[in-house]
């Protein structure tokens, strides 16, 4: 498995027994004094207890491929995300990209466009994210409508859950709903859940690529995104979420995108997108037994 960050974002590497460093903050209470106020550090998140070898031996076969460099060209950013996740695509590795943006996302998909491969795209976020581009310029709320749009037809399928309805424009939610499915934050359940990463018949469907939007989470606990949502969904939906798609063989690659630390509150944000990725690996964990080796870099 192949842990990959958004290009020049801050790296985050897997869960595992390293020292966790953490340092005091400051809060301004005049123009001139500052009280040192101490951020209580998350737990060390250890291996799942009640499936402790198959996480530790999943955790020994994950790799932080580390950072890309921005240009500051969003095109050519998105062009070399694509390029450099696409060999691990095509050797069969689960990879995990950790943003940044939505806009992250469709350098994500590129990448099955270079490896040429087919992909369906499960989104969970407040919003659509299927803009149009800006003067011909794309932008974080444009990835999905990209993807669909791609000339390589290479995206097969497009569902967003988690949506808010007093942020989708009735035309966005009119090109999802041509192209795939919509649900709103109040229909999303456990059963839900569990039937989005459910295998389809009569034929095998195209690859999952799962994307995570934190902004879909209620701002009580994630307020460190850019738009936060009041009456988001809670966190037991989205580490059900998280979780089954490590644990569904139709999910192939992952992204947890749109964390902003600088204005994320006493690091809420930022220990939900950790157990975020720590849950997709406990379901990759669950899934290694049942269906091979689940890691290959």
């Amino acid at each position: 498995m192949t842990a990959r960050t958004r290009p020049g974002s801050r790296r985050h590497s897997p869960p595992d027994h390293r020292p966790v460093t953490h340092a005091a903050h400051a809060r301004r209470t005049s123009a001139r004094t500052y009280i040192p106020v101490r951020v209580h550090p998350e737990p060390l998140l250890d291996p799942h207890a009640a499936r402790a070898d198959a996480f530790t031996r999943l955790l020994a076969r994950t790799h932080d491929v580390g950072d890309l460099a921005l240009t500051g060209d969003l095109d050519a950013d998105q062009a070399s995300l694509g390029d450099a996740l696409a060999p691990h695509l095509q050797a069969g590795t689960f990879v995990i990209l950790l943003g940044g943006g939505h806009e992250t996302a469709y350098g994500h998909f590129l990448a099955y466009a270079r490896a040429e491969q087919d992909v369906a795209i499960l989104n969970w976020d407040a919003h659509a994210d299927v803009r149009e581009l800006r003067d011909g310029q794309a932008h974080s709320g444009s990835p999905f409508r990209q993807a669909l749009e791609h000339p390589s037809g290479r995206c097969r399928s497009y569902t967003v859950a988690g949506l808010q309805p007093h942020s989708v424009a009735q035309a966005h939610l009119q090109f999802v709903r041509a192209h795939g499915a919509a649900y709103w934050a109040h229909e999303v359940d456990p059963a839900t859940i569990t039937q989005l990463y459910a295998p389809r018949d009569p034929a095998p469907e195209a690859p999952l690529l799962a994307s995570f939007d934190l902004d879909a989470v209620d701002r009580a606990w994630a307020p460190g995104v850019s738009a936060p949502a009041t009456n988001g969904l809670p966190v037991s939906h989205w580490l059900q979420a998280a979780y089954g798609a490590g644990c569904s063989p139709r999910v192939r690659s992952a992204d947890v995108v749109e964390l902003n630390p600088r204005v994320d509150v006493d690091g809420q944000t930022v220990a939900l997108a950790a157990l975020t990725v720590w849950w997709l690996l406990a379901g990759l964990a669950d899934r290694a037994p049942r269906g091979g080796d689940a890691a290959g870099g």
